[in-house]
């Protein structure tokens, strides 16, 4: 149960009920497709991703065989069926969003991936966006990390992603003070609404989880034609790490039980046999 006064530090509530700094809920599943070699799914509240990992594999092209490091090679899509609102979208790749995903997702791999290990190599990567309904890149950079550890891709750390939104609103009552300062992992409504969102990818320090790495850190701004006043722009960063730093105890925990419910009973039985 909430204690009134932390009710009244979170500020009020958002549309869907939650608080400014509260993260929608989140359920992963890892090794869903077993014809790659890495796979995962998440669901950030009903947003819901799927992604596979193949490599690494000898690369396509006779200009990458060169190459002293791997190549990675990332396709974000979207299903045509995905978005919540009923709208159906009329390719699910090649358009200027799902290649602009696409870059951007390549650059957040990129930053966690051991590339030297695989020289003359190619890592494949595909995300595809099964539902829509906010933080969808952000939820794919997180399904994407999950993938590559299920492949056994030797990474540095974990790729986390995060959404904040500040929401212009007319309010200035007390309790929605909170709320104005900016709100975590938004939905489809908060990021339609008047405002800017910006959706940070964050790489957390291996000495101590609440550190961060700013130099792999990775912010991308959207809104519908709104300016963010660089003095709000600190505030927003800082609770969208915050919601980095919580989503990480969240993925690393179901890393850790999927290790021990599937790698580590096959590896002892075979010590034994």
């Amino acid at each position: 149960m909430i204690e009134p006064s932390q009710e009244n530090s979170q500020g009020g509530l958002r549309v869907d009920g939650r608080r400014a700094l509260e993260l929608r809920q989140i359920r992963v599943r890892m090794g869903v497709f077993g014809q790659a070699d890495g796979s995962a799914y998440i669901e950030h509240g009903n947003t819901k991703i799927l992604a596979a990992v193949y490599g690494p594999h000898q690369p396509r092209s006779n200009t990458a065989k060169n190459i002293a490091k791997a190549l990675v090679n990332c396709q974000y899509s979207t299903a045509v069926f995905s978005f919540t609102s009923g709208e159906r979208k009329r390719k699910p790749r090649g358009d200027w969003k799902s290649q602009e995903r696409s870059v951007q997702l390549r650059h957040a791999m990129e930053a966690i991936i051991h590339l030297e290990l695989y020289p003359r190599s190619q890592i494949d990567i595909f995300v595809e966006v099964l539902q829509a309904d906010g933080s969808d890149y952000c939820a794919s950079v997180n399904t994407a990390t999950l993938a590559l550890i299920d492949a056994g891709i030797p990474i540095k750390n974990y790729a986390i992603g995060c959404t904040a939104t500040l929401i212009n609103t007319p309010s200035t009552d007390e309790e929605d003070k909170t709320l104005a300062e900016g709100v975590l992992d938004a939905n489809f409504v908060e990021e339609c609404s008047p405002g800017v969102t910006l959706s940070v990818v964050a790489l957390p320090g291996t000495n101590n989880e609440d550190e961060l790495n700013e130099n792999g850190l990775i912010v991308v701004a959207h809104g519908a034609g709104q300016r963010l006043h660089l003095s709000r722009l600190e505030v927003l960063k800082q609770r969208a790490l915050q919601g980095c730093r919580d989503i990480k105890i969240i993925l690393d925990q179901a890393v850790r039980q999927h290790l021990t419910a599937n790698l580590l009973p096959s590896f002892l039985q075979n010590s034994l046999e």
